[in-house]
């Protein structure tokens, strides 16, 4: 089998690939041209493909390794590849997934160069905060009204009680003058979220906590993780590097990372965490749950959407003036 050129292998674009992977005890290798991951079964070794072409995350976890000839192909194909603890998330509190970035140098500057014409003037970068809130609520507007499954387990986004909070948020929001004021305003929606998704599913005494040991929490981290790797390929792809954020926080290396996934986990990962801590599910069949959300309500596509919108619209003094009357 002859192998494929970087060209061939970028033939999908990013925001159109379907897969994410996460793998432990395997390795991965390349073989024939093919990146594989091999598992060892009792009786006999087992080979499995990757289709690195179409696959935008590789998470490696517990008892994983990697040769250099696959790493080669996964930066040929864009493929960003992170190493982490069990079940996608960090072993210890203080260890963030490390992301191994492919190293081209062809990808887009004009997306880089409108983040840096706004970044470093504080109403402007006031103003890309609020319009990544705004876009987060109109995705679970959208996605909450289309969904059939999340409506049958109750996830009204016309609800009395998510109008109430929406409304308050809006106007916080639109009322902010710093980013403090909005992630206090973001806590707080997210708060009256965690409250109605838990009397939705019977979970009254959830309380959040990052390192608790019950399935909703596990649920909500391993699921953050998996959008915090949808947000890294998406700013990877229009070569905007991490550190360039806007709500949380100018001295956090990814911080822009956590920035862009905030788009969809209120969507999507939020709920689903707690559908299926109710039925017991296993991390697998949850893992499996949010990616096939992710695909069908096109979650990478709306990331790209809404940060080409903001790196590309117009930053005037007029524009800024007009948003805060």
């Amino acid at each position: 089998m002859d192998d494929f050129s970087p060209s061939d292998l970028k033939a999908i674009l990013h925001s159109k690939r379907a897969n994410m992977f996460y793998l432990e005890y395997c390795r991965v290798m390349q073989k024939d041209g093919r990146v594989l991951y091999l598992s060892e079964a009792k009786n006999e070794n087992q080979y499995f493909n990757i289709p690195i072409a179409n696959t935008t995350v590789l998470l490696l976890g517990n008892g994983t390794s990697i040769t250099q000839a696959a790493m080669r192909m996964l930066a040929q194909a864009g493929v960003l590849v992170g190493f982490c603890g069990g079940g996608g998330t960090p072993l210890h509190m203080a260890c963030e997934v490390e992301w191994l970035t492919p190293q081209s140098e062809y990808r887009p500057t004009e997306y880089l160069h409108g983040w840096l014409q706004f970044w470093f003037d504080d109403e402007k970068r006031l103003l890309a905060a609020k319009t990544i809130q705004q876009a987060r609520i109109n995705y679970l507007q959208r996605v909450w009204s289309k969904d059939r499954d999340l409506t049958s387990e109750g996830f009204d986004f016309h609800s009395e009680q998510i109008q109430h909070a929406l409304t308050t948020f809006q106007a916080r929001t639109a009322a902010a003058t710093k980013q403090a004021e909005l992630l206090l305003t973001e806590a707080q929606l997210t708060k009256v979220l965690y409250k109605y998704a838990a009397n939705n599913t019977g979970a009254n005494t959830f309380k959040r906590q990052h390192q608790s040991t019950d399935k909703a929490n596990d649920f909500l981290n391993h699921g953050n993780y998996l959008a915090y790797g949808l947000a890294a390929s998406c700013l990877w792809v229009l070569g905007i590097p991490h550190g360039f954020a806007v709500m949380h926080g100018k001295t956090r290396r990814g911080a822009l990372v956590f920035d862009i996934a905030d788009l969809i986990k209120d969507a999507q990962v939020l709920p689903w965490a707690f559908i299926c801590a109710k039925e017991n599910a296993t991390e697998q069949e949850f893992r499996q749950q949010v990616l096939q959300a992710f695909t069908d309500h096109k979650s990478l596509d709306f990331m790209f959407d809404t940060v080409k919108q903001i790196a590309l619209q117009s930053h005037s003094d007029e524009e800024i003036e007009a948003q805060n009357l």
